[in-house]
């Protein structure tokens, strides 16, 4: 009677160990997936991938180079440094501005290389490099109407277009009276700008420039639209919430450029790309 009681209780005693121990195993292993971070993963692809919006020179744009369709701009040289600093391919995925917050948080790109402000707003569902450029705002006009605008008030009853979702729309909207359209793309606004269909676009000043030197009938307004808010002149790479080790190569790579000067050379080269026809 003792003797089959004991042995009932050694096998009961010797199947909790063996929960037990799985449990461990299996605890150890979810703590082991989980200790895998997003550079690691990267990494072990072997790629990064950017997220980008190619219609903003000289930020990133479309250029025809040795005959090819290109992506490029010093958004795209900055994405270049980090990849290799990682040791890993670029892969560049182009999309409308407003697409790309959505998909880095679903994790469709790794991080936004697109001239993004990094605002308070945006920082509540992702995290933000350091500040890598701060930009000048203004206004791309018709040369016909030029002369005829002096300050902002002079945008009473006009039409001005801006990009969705962005500073810009934010500073068109606070143009007293004017009337506002926001466009996914900047090359629809050109567009729309071109065939008289707003009176103004609302742009950072590189690119205000760009499009002025690419058309000769349009010119960039003298006025400065930049508020006292730093972030909203302010540019810098998008990367997800949590991922504290990519955060740390990207701002490693910023402050290596930045004092090599490379971004400002990055600026140029790609400013002087979007002037050739």
């Amino acid at each position: 009677m003792f003797k089959n009681s004991g042995k009932k209780l050694l096998a009961i005693l010797l199947m909790a160990c063996m929960v037990f121990a799985f449990a461990g195993c299996a605890k150890e292993k979810s703590s082991a997936d989980e200790s895998v971070s997003k550079l690691d993963e990267i990494k072990k692809s072997g790629k990064i991938v950017v997220g980008t919006c190619a219609d903003y020179p000289p930020y990133e744009f479309h250029k025809e180079i040795n005959g090819k369709d290109t992506i490029v701009g010093f958004d795209i040289e900055i994405a270049k440094a980090i990849a290799e600093e990682i040791g890993v391919e670029l892969e560049i995925k182009d999309m409308k501005f407003d697409g790309l917050l959505p998909a880095l948080v679903a994790n469709k790109i790794d991080f936004i290389a697109a001239g993004m402000n990094p605002t308070e707003e945006r920082a509540k569902s992702v995290d933000f490099s350091k500040v890598y450029y701060s930009e000048e705002q203004r206004i791309l006009v018709k040369k016909e109407i030029a002369d005829k605008i002096k300050t902002k008030d002079d945008f009473k009853g006009l039409k001005v277009g801006a990009q969705k979702a962005t500073i810009q729309e934010e500073l068109a909207l606070g143009l007293k009276g004017a009337e506002v359209k926001s466009l996914s793309k900047i090359t629809d606004l050109v567009l729309e700008l071109t065939n008289n269909k707003v009176d103004g676009v609302v742009l950072v000043k590189p690119v205000a420039e760009a499009y002025a030197k690419q058309n000769k009938d349009l010119a960039v307004l003298d006025l400065d639209l930049n508020t006292e808010n730093e972030e909203d002149s302010s540019v810098a790479i998008a990367i997800n919430k949590g991922n504290k080790d990519l955060v740390e190569v990207i701002n490693k790579t910023l402050d290596k450029l930045i004092s090599e000067g490379k971004v400002d050379q990055f600026i140029t080269e790609a400013t002087k790309l979007a002037d050739e026809e």
